[in-house]
């Protein structure tokens, strides 16, 4: 059962210097500087990590049980406990951050909101994490199309040099941090190429390097053997931007957050950007609790469906993970939603909301072909399958297709994918999962779109009988 029921009632750490509704009037939302985030309380919880012994602020990260927000949802603390342990006296060597700032799933906008009007909170983030850690060098690989959003980052970075933060001058270089282990960090802004692959950590990995964006095989996994086989932790955008809170008001605090598991799975704490599209009334990027019913987040606070229409379904959090049915607005929008409602998973939190009017065939032809397109081509089940399904879908939609071709796409569908075992990464189950789930729960708008297939029966007796 959840730990308490949403109230809906509070602005949140990752909004609070971003007016955002239903809390404030997004019309007065502006880019925030290095002196007016250090004049709201900005770098005093990176100070404060100084103050802490390294394994301290891992611990606290732990003890929040903050998962990542990048779509899997892998506890943040234990992920960083991978890393090899340090050896007292023994240089590391290059230890590297990748911070996921992709953003390439489609119908997610929520790490945008933070690198276009409060960059430094992120940047905080990353600072408090190559501490923990133990990290010299921290690259933000940020999405080809975000030409604006990579221009704040770039000034932003240079007020945080230009402030101490990273550098020779940075505070984690200097012998009163609580390590007793004085380096210079590094951080730089890595523009990709507009590539949806490289939001998968190991194609990033790869596209850092300058090399084709495509996903690696694990073992061994990126805390061992990372960017340029060095140990490496990825972690998104959304993720580094709660630490800055966590170490200000500590870990049961966010455990005061979100919801406990209803299916005896680790917790939902803490809060979720949500950006909203589709046929709501009010779209946009909101932050509340995780636990939030859909019906709660799109009459309360998206204005309700458009044009007083029926609600018909929503993708959760980005399209790989498959479609909620008419039946399922009340999902409740945490990380148990995979396992309750039949579909992949949260992923970005970040609802695309279908009306009553919605073509669902359609909705399912144009997923197919954007997974085509963007297959890396690696795995021939993958490269071969997404062709397969875009134009058996697309003979579907055109009427053009028989109730074999129903059952042939999911077989197809069914068959490729990580889970299946057939592919390295996951972009074919997210293929598979929106195929699967649109058919299966969208089944009658299929059937009146094909024509019924007669299979011929040659009865035959005695082995000289002819047909």
């Amino acid at each position: 059962m959840p730990k308490k029921t949403y109230d809906g009632t509070r602005q949140h750490a990752l909004c609070k210097r971003i007016p955002t509704a239903p809390f404030a009037d997004p019309k007065d939302r502006h880019v925030v500087g290095y002196d007016e985030y250090v004049r709201t309380g900005g770098y005093e919880s990176f100070r404060r990590a100084l103050t802490m012994a390294p394994a301290d602020v891992t611990e606290m990260v732990k003890a929040s049980t903050l998962r990542g927000r990048g779509g899997a949802g892998f506890p943040t603390g234990l992920k960083w406990t991978f890393l090899p342990k340090l050896e007292a006296g023994k240089d590391p060597g290059e230890r590297y951050l990748a911070i996921n700032a992709d953003e390439s799933e489609p119908g997610t906008f929520k790490d945008r909101l933070l690198m276009d009007f409060d960059p430094h909170l992120m940047i905080e983030g990353i600072a408090i994490c190559m501490y923990a850690c133990r990290l010299t060098k921290a690259y933000i690989f940020i999405r080809g199309e975000y030409h604006h959003q990579a221009h704040v980052l770039e000034e932003a970075l240079k007020e945080a040099y230009a402030n101490g933060i990273f550098g020779e001058r940075g505070l984690i270089n200097q012998e009163s941090n609580a390590s007793h282990d004085a380096y210079v960090a590094e951080c730089y802004v890595h523009r990709g190429a507009g590539a949806y692959i490289c939001g998968e950590e190991t194609a990033l990995l790869e596209a850092l390097e300058g090399k084709r964006g495509w996903p690696r095989i694990k073992p061994p996994f990126p805390a061992v053997q990372g960017l340029f086989g060095r140990p490496t932790i990825i972690n998104n955008v959304e993720t580094l931007a709660h630490l800055p809170s966590i170490i200000e008001h500590g870990a049961e605090w966010f455990c005061g957050q979100g919801v406990e598991s209803s299916i005896g799975g680790p917790p939902s704490f803490g809060t979720k950007l949500m950006g909203v599209s589709g046929h709501v009334n009010r779209p946009g990027c909101y932050e509340f609790e995780l636990g939030i019913p859909l019906r709660t987040l799109v009459e309360e606070h998206c204005g309700g469906m458009r044009k007083g229409k029926k609600f018909k379904g929503a993708i959760p959090g980005g399209v790989s993970m498959g479609i909620l049915g008419p039946d399922q607005f009340d999902a409740e929008l945490d990380f148990d939603i995979g396992r309750k409602y039949n579909v992949l998973g949260l992923g970005t939190a970040c609802p695309t909301v279908f009306d009553e009017d919605t073509d669902m065939v359609a909705v399912a032809r144009n997923i197919a072909r954007f997974f085509k397109h963007e297959s890396c081509g690696q795995c021939t089940p993958c490269r071969e399958g997404s062709g397969w399904l875009y134009q058996l879908l697309t003979r579907i939609e055109a009427s053009d297709a028989t109730t074999r071709d129903l059952d042939l796409a999911l077989e197809v569908a069914t068959s490729m994918g990580s889970m299946p075992g057939t592919t390295i990464c996951g972009l074919a189950d997210g293929n598979n999962w929106a195929t699967r789930t649109i058919m299966n729960k969208f089944r009658s708008e299929f059937e009146a779109r094909v024509r019924p297939a007669h299979v011929a029966v040659k009865m035959t007796v005695g082995a000289g009988a002819r047909g």
